[in-house]
């Protein structure tokens, strides 16, 4: 048995080839609904489909595995407005992300408040975390302010002609 302050070295060390890591400890989560109300109009719309959507989140420290979640939820479609939308799942991660908010906001705090260095801060993740997270993404967190730039990608500038 370990005790506080003893150092135990990390199974994962010198491993080269991704295939001889632990496997993640997937949970599945269902936002799997037969109706829901069209944000637009408030009107119950059908299930058209379901979606699968996995998501890296910080991992078991007892097992020393990751942790993955297995998100299925369901798209319906709104006959009068005639759209698509999908359920909400703005509580477990943003828009396409492939990561929780608590792995965004570890990693973020790693640097800004820690003031560790990109390299530094993805090696703490998986070793004290178990979640692997590529240094670049770290750094693009950071300089968003630990979340994804919602005006950039829905507004369009128009351009103007030279006449």
């Amino acid at each position: 048995m370990t005790g506080p302050g003893e150092y135990v070295a990390d199974r994962t060390e010198g491993i080269t080839r991704v295939e001889d890591l632990p496997k993640a400890k997937v949970v599945r989560r269902s936002r799997n609904f037969p109706r829901r109300p069209c944000p637009r109009c408030e009107r119950s719309c059908y299930r058209k489909r379901t979606v699968e959507r996995t998501l890296r989140d910080v991992g078991d420290l007892v097992s020393g595995r990751p942790r993955s979640i297995q998100l299925t939820y369901s798209q319906h479609y709104c006959c009068k407005c005639k759209r698509y939308f999908n359920v909400d799942t703005s509580d477990l991660a943003p828009l396409k992300s492939h990561y929780t908010h608590r792995v965004i906001a570890l990693a973020v705090r790693l640097v800004v408040e820690d003031g560790l260095p990109y390299r530094a801060a993805s090696w703490h993740l998986w070793r004290d975390h178990r979640v692997f997270v590529p240094f670049a993404t770290i750094q693009n967190w950071v300089e968003a302010g630990g979340e994804k730039s919602r005006t950039a990608r829905h507004r369009r500038i128009p351009r103007l002609r030279a006449g």
